[in-house]
């Protein structure tokens, strides 16, 4: 007959190997255990996210000036190579493409600004004509038999709409003063980061090559050799889009200026330009910069209108046919709607920052999450064919 100390001691022996068969060795119950772990992990911090207020500041204060020197180490770091391989030091290279950048700004300055400081008082000069035409529009419009038939079926009082309009730009007026203090100071720290740009960028030309290195020291050996592959990857992602998107949008500028410069459309530098700089953010951009373009050739003359739309529509298309899948081509990988959701979702999370950053933030989170997914799938064995046993 079995002892009871010896039958104590098989219990106490089947417990522990239950729980490792139906636990330890389970990978769902196991992945669970992890998430777990990670909720319980960010709900401290929640609780403790007083301690990470100072870390917050000092990101908020460093992180335009590294965007800004990020995107010219992008630009510019081709060319330092370039001298480099020419048998020029770095350091020599780079004050050369420093004393040539303030040389090229010069001409503009000089040659550029003038012109766009009198298109710009033009407008602005103008504007009160243009309203006043587009208000006799509006009343021409409100007069007709067709919008009276509107207004009955759709049972809308146009002038409680425009006084509702003009309570509202009034309240905006008012609050603009309010708020005069905060947008200089804002004014302020971004003039002071764009000082500080030159010189960050100066490091980042020089010792740039080196940052990954330093950044891998910090990993234990066995995880180098992958976190090179994602930094190499993160790197790839995000100098393609930057240069890409820039030449498109330089090529887009150029074109409207030409096609604005034949029609004859007044204030076609201002435009071009604006049209320019906003087509810096995928598919949305072109959206906004035919808004203003849009209103003058409107007031100009409908004729105007319809030439303005034609040499829209033909840049647009050589744009989309020509021009990106040249330069962008398939780098990215990212489906056309998924970064119109990206573009909106970061947008109304962080503002103007969050829709300029969306796509390479989405594409270095895309390499990252992928780089991961494929290790998880190699470590558990869980997509493997040959393995057909059960969790």
């Amino acid at each position: 007959m079995e002892q009871p100390e010896h039958k104590l001691e098989n219990q106490t022996r089947v417990w522990p190997e239950r729980f490792k068969r139906f636990f330890l060795n389970n990978k769902f119950v196991l992945f669970l255990l992890i998430l777990l772990l990670v909720g319980l992990n960010i709900m401290v911090l929640t609780k403790v996210s007083f301690v990470f207020h100072p870390l917050a500041v000092l990101i908020k204060t460093i992180i335009l000036p590294i965007i800004l020197s990020g995107i010219l180490y992008y630009l510019l770091n081709p060319l330092v190579d370039v001298m480099e391989r020419w048998k020029i030091k770095r350091g020599w290279g780079i004050l050369i493409l420093y004393l040539a950048i303030g040389g090229v700004l010069t001409v503009v300055v000089l040659a550029v600004i003038p012109v766009l400081r009198h298109q710009i008082m033009g407008l602005i000069d103008n504007f009160p004509t243009y309203s006043e035409t587009v208000r006799d529009q509006f009343e021409e419009l409100t007069g007709s038999q067709l919008f009276s038939q509107v207004q009955e079926t759709v049972n809308m009082n146009w002038q409680d709409w425009w006084g509702t309009i003009s309570e509202k730009a009034t309240e905006i007026l008012n609050s603009t003063w309010t708020k005069l203090g905060g947008f200089l100071g804002a004014f302020t720290e971004t003039v002071l980061s764009i000082v500080t740009v030159p010189f960050i960028l100066f490091y980042l030309l020089k010792d740039g090559k080196k940052l990954p290195e330093k950044i891998l020291s910090f990993l234990p050996i066995k995880s180098r050799t992958g976190a090179m592959h994602v930094l190499h990857d993160i790197n790839h992602q995000i100098s393609s889009f930057i240069r890409g998107q820039i030449i498109v949008s330089m090529c887009i500028g150029v074109l409207l200026y030409i096609g604005y410069m034949i029609i004859g459309l007044d204030y076609a530098l201002i435009l071009a330009i604006i049209a320019s700089f906003t087509s810096v953010v995928p598919y949305l951009g072109p959206a906004i910069a035919i808004t203003p373009a849009l209103i003058v050739a409107l007031v100009t003359s409908p004729i105007m209108l319809l030439k303005m739309i034609a040499v829209w529509t033909a840049v647009q298309l050589i744009e989309g046919k020509f021009i990106s899948p040249q330069i962008m081509g398939k780098t990215l990988k990212i489906h056309p709607i998924t970064i119109i959701f990206v573009i909106l979702t970061s947008g109304n999370l962080f503002g103007v920052v969050g829709i300029l950053l969306a796509v390479p933030g989405y594409a270095v989170l895309k390499v990252v999450v992928s780089h991961i997914f494929n290790l998880f799938k190699d470590k558990s064995g869980l997509y493997d064919p040959n393995n057909n046993k059960l969790l």
